[in-house]
């Protein structure tokens, strides 16, 4: 069992940077893939950013590459997603999952989620 908790979510202009963190406890988190996907009003949960549990990959969106980055610190269980440039397509509330097994792209190969943090960019 692992359990998840993100902050940082806020209101930002366009343009604007926001970094959001996920705080994790119990299952041994430094040995876990992590993500991050996002969910806007009326559409389906999207794959956002991923990392290995070593921290050496990482994975992005086409919507989101050159823009947010994903890392970690295994020392302090914590997840985090830097994001830069931000558009008000960006708008949605934004969950860390932890993955099962394997690295992957899709929600259902993440076990645990966060209850999420809101992220609105107002144009």
């Amino acid at each position: 069992q692992v359990q998840l908790v993100e902050s940082g979510g806020e209101l930002v202009q366009a343009g604007g940077s926001v970094r959001l963190s996920c705080a994790a406890s119990g299952r041994t988190f430094s040995s876990t893939h992590m993500g991050w996907f996002r969910q806007a009003p009326g559409k389906e949960r999207e794959f956002v950013a991923a990392i290995t549990w070593s921290g050496i990959r990482t994975y992005y969106a086409d919507s989101v590459k050159g823009r947010f980055t994903i890392s970690r610190d295994n020392a302090k269980n914590t997840l985090y997603l830097q994001m830069n440039h931000l558009k008000p397509e960006d708008t949605a509330v934004y969950y860390c999952a932890a993955a099962l097994s394997g690295m992957s792209r899709a929600g259902e190969d993440f076990g645990y989620w966060g209850q999420g943090t809101q992220v609105t960019v107002s144009s």
